[in-house]
């Protein structure tokens, strides 16, 4: 385990050339970042998400009830052992086949038994009062993290001159309000790694799950090779459009739609100019360019970087799917459902449907219109 743990902690990886970890142990005159701080995220973590119980029951949910969000899910599928037996122990989608063996057997039209499976399958979906809860949760810790970042970064030096995240590194003490942003950061995504297996399902469930984990391993190694200063950067500039998003999410819910459609509009302004603008002239600049030209490359400066990239390919993929949503928005004149819905939309199918024809189910989406699923999401962090 020595071994192990003396290979795992080489300075020649995490640090620059001519630099040990002994250089770097804590004195009366100055603090560094010690990788054994990071223990505290996890408590943190569970105490987050204790907090966000008591949040969502108490706060969030009176104030969904006060918007007159109702906690009544879709509407239950209309009780059928056969079509029961096979949605549980066989195919929650059928395909066309079975579809009409299934209508031969039970005299129903194929239309009335793909209704009937796409209720069912929406039985298992969430409220929109648990949604609004959750985004309400997100709403508030994200404008209050953003909010704390940028008064802290305003009166740093790297914020004016990025040149300066790598002045004097990485001999840079560390502040009791640095040390204090990272460690909420980190353990609001430990938090998110925990609560993603029980929160809302989404069809970029496995996007997101990479996001959270390239994100924790961010902020982690970048905390303990103690580039802090640049990491508060991607911090606060990834976390400035997630409250829009939330806002978005939480006024579609209350069917406010046009104070929806303004939101998305801000968050998708924000979220492609920080992440397609900002933050690759900026931050990748100072990362990648000036930080090799006053310390230079070593190996952990590559892993770093790399990470980032990643951090961009996310951005771009979700830029996309924002510029996709405002295509759709433009041509039907208001947000819709996006590709990151968590709950299928039936609304188009119906609207087609025939005059007479068998509705043994009818299907509704939360008893809302076809705007109350989830926009898209960027997320958060260094992320997001």
């Amino acid at each position: 385990m020595a071994g192990i743990l003396a290979w795992f902690w080489n300075e020649r990886f995490w640090l620059p050339h001519n630099v040990t970890w002994a250089d770097l142990k804590n004195t009366e005159e100055a603090t560094f970042p010690q990788a054994e701080d990071l223990y505290l995220a996890f408590p943190l973590a569970f105490c987050m998400l204790m907090v966000r119980l008591i949040f969502e029951r108490f706060v969030a949910k009176p104030c969904a009830i006060a918007l007159n969000i109702q906690a009544n899910g879709p509407q239950t599928a209309q009780p059928n052992a056969i079509l029961e037996k096979v949605f549980t122990a066989i195919t929650k989608h059928p395909d066309e086949k079975r579809l009409e063996g299934l209508s031969k057997q039970l005299d129903w039209d194929v239309r009335s038994i793909q209704r009937w499976f796409r209720q069912r399958r929406n039985q298992e979906k969430p409220s929109t009062l648990k949604r609004f809860c959750e985004s309400m949760w997100k709403f508030s810790f994200g404008l209050y993290v953003f909010t704390y970042g940028v008064r802290f970064l305003k009166k740093t030096p790297w914020l004016w001159n990025t040149r300066h995240c790598w002045y004097n590194y990485p001999y840079q003490p560390l502040t009791p309000d640095l040390h204090y942003y990272y460690i909420l950061e980190l353990s609001f995504y430990w938090s998110l790694m925990f609560s993603q297996f029980t929160d809302i399902k989404r069809k970029d469930f496995g996007v997101m799950f990479l996001h959270h984990l390239v994100s924790i391993f961010l902020i982690t190694f970048s905390y303990v090779n103690n580039m802090a200063r640049v990491g508060t950067l991607v911090l606060c500039l990834h976390d400035s459009a997630d409250a829009l998003l939330e806002a978005a999410k939480m006024a579609n819910y209350a069917k406010f739609q046009k104070i929806c459609d303004l939101l998305f509009v801000m968050f998708a302004m924000v979220f492609i100019t920080t992440r397609l603008g900002i933050f690759p002239l900026w931050v990748l600049n100072t990362t990648l360019f000036e930080s090799w030209e006053i310390v230079g490359p070593y190996p952990s400066w590559w892993v770093f970087n790399l990470l980032l990239l990643v951090i961009q390919g996310l951005n771009c993929f979700w830029s996309y799917l924002i510029v996709k949503i405002a295509c759709k928005a433009i041509s039907k004149g208001k947000v819709s459902k996006d590709d990151r819905s968590d709950i299928e939309s039936s609304s188009d199918e119906e609207d087609s449907e025939p005059p007479g024809s068998n509705p043994h189910a009818a299907t509704t989406t939360n008893g809302t219109s076809g705007t109350n699923g989830y926009l898209l999401t960027g997320p958060c962090s260094m992320d997001d």
